[in-house]
């Protein structure tokens, strides 16, 4: 369930009743966990150090013994602070704590509030490739918040901006360039009805994975190189690659690629790839989404509102990533 509010406090009415109710909160955001205990919030909390090296079973152990120390029941409420990484690590300890606990999410990124904080896919990173360890544990509710933006910085918002235009793209619908609390909850709508009709990913929910197969290379060749860049930097990148794909295939429509770079350019996305295909292949290949016989599936874009899902070996692919 996706809820709007106005401003974080506004999250205390829907935890009255709850017999126990424990905090993860990202230490980037404590700010937000403080405007809440100022509001009558009254739980034990962690603060989490959220970094892609830092999202790890440890973090799960660690989240799993906090709840443990306080007693934390199999009717608790475990509520996540914090941008995709905090959701993503929080939610990963709720399915696995006692079996399954219920928890919920106050996202403080754009990037999570339209994309990560939705759907229930949780997980942790396994030797830096992404989210290989994981379990589908849907949240009780996602509040959507635009006044906990207020303190992001201008590069996160437009890294959430690749994830919001991923699914307004996929939903065929106007593409904005700048944020806006209609635009949020637009996106945020369109992901809740994609995963409704498919919450374990089996079929329709696939086509989210836009851009991410070559996200996923990407982002774990920065983690080898020491190289700066964000989620939704390498999904802008992975879009733009998986469209250059689409064009070499003669899937995509005229001019598909041209469009969608300069959409980018203009939001300030980065629109070329600092890596050679080459490079890119062997995490591919071993993705999580990889299939047997050494095959990968791309979501390939062919117009707005309309993508296709292809069956490729990365091995196989010779395209130019420039």
């Amino acid at each position: 369930m996706i809820k709007e509010i106005n401003q974080a406090a506004d999250i205390l009415p829907f935890l009255e009743g709850e017999p126990e109710v424990f905090a993860v909160c990202d230490l980037n955001v404590r700010w937000v966990l403080e405007e809440l205990q100022a509001a009558g919030l009254d739980a034990p909390h962690l603060f989490f150090k959220a970094s892609e090296a830092d999202k790890t079973l440890s973090a799960v152990e660690m989240i799993s013994r906090f709840l443990m120390e306080h007693h934390a029941s199999r009717n608790a409420l475990l509520l996540a602070i914090g941008g995709g990484i905090t959701t993503d690590v929080t939610g990963f300890a709720a399915s696995v704590y006692k079996r399954g606990i219920r928890w919920a999410n106050l996202p403080t990124s754009l990037l999570a509030q339209v994309d990560a904080a939705i759907g229930g896919k949780t997980g942790v990173n396994l030797d830096a490739y992404k989210n290989m360890i994981g379990a589908f544990h849907q949240p009780s509710c996602t509040f959507l918040c635009a006044d906990v933006l207020k303190t992001l910085p201008e590069r996160e918002l437009k890294a959430g901006l690749a994830e919001m235009y991923k699914t307004l793209f996929l939903a065929g619908s106007k593409v904005p360039v700048s944020v806006s609390s209609e635009s949020i909850l637009e996106a945020a709508a369109i992901k809740e009805a994609i995963v409704a009709k498919d919450p374990f990913e089996r079929g329709e929910r696939a086509k989210l994975n836009l851009g991410h197969t070559f996200a996923h290379a990407i982002e774990h060749l920065a983690a080898e190189k020491g190289d700066d860049i964000s989620h939704g930097e390498a999904v802008a990148m992975g879009i733009l690659l998986s469209a250059r794909l689409s064009e070499a295939m003669n899937l995509a429509e005229s001019g598909l690629l041209r469009r969608l770079k300069q959409d980018f350019d203009h939001i300030g996305l980065p629109t070329g790839c600092p890596y050679p295909l080459e490079d890119l292949q062997e995490a591919m290949a071993r993705d999580k989404k990889s299939l047997s016989g050494g095959k990968v599936k791309f979501i390939l874009p062919i117009r707005p509102g309309e993508v296709k899902p292809v069956e490729l070996d990365p091995y196989d692919l010779h395209f130019a990533t420039e």
